[in-house]
């Protein structure tokens, strides 16, 4: 699962709080939606390494961290908590 392999590739940030949440159903019929689902994230993360970073560093280091997985799917949320 999309999901969990975020999750796994998250802790590389040592994040004191981590949600990945699978948004896919609430975008059904939605530009990118597929059967199954896996397309739609929201990401709830707060990590030290974050806090000095601005706002699009924190969503490019969140995007390196996840690397091949961007690729795959079409929406994702990412709040700093």
């Amino acid at each position: 699962m999309i999901a969990e392999e975020m999750r796994e590739r998250l802790q590389a940030l040592s994040p004191t709080t981590l949600e990945v949440i699978d948004e896919s159903e609430q975008h059904h019929g939605h530009a990118g939606w597929r059967e199954g689902g896996q397309t739609h994230f929201r990401i709830r993360i707060n990590a030290p390494e974050l806090a000095p970073l601005s706002r699009i560093e924190r969503h490019r280091l969140i995007h390196r961290t996840l690397g091949d997985i961007v690729p795959r799917i079409h929406a994702l949320a990412i709040e700093i908590v």
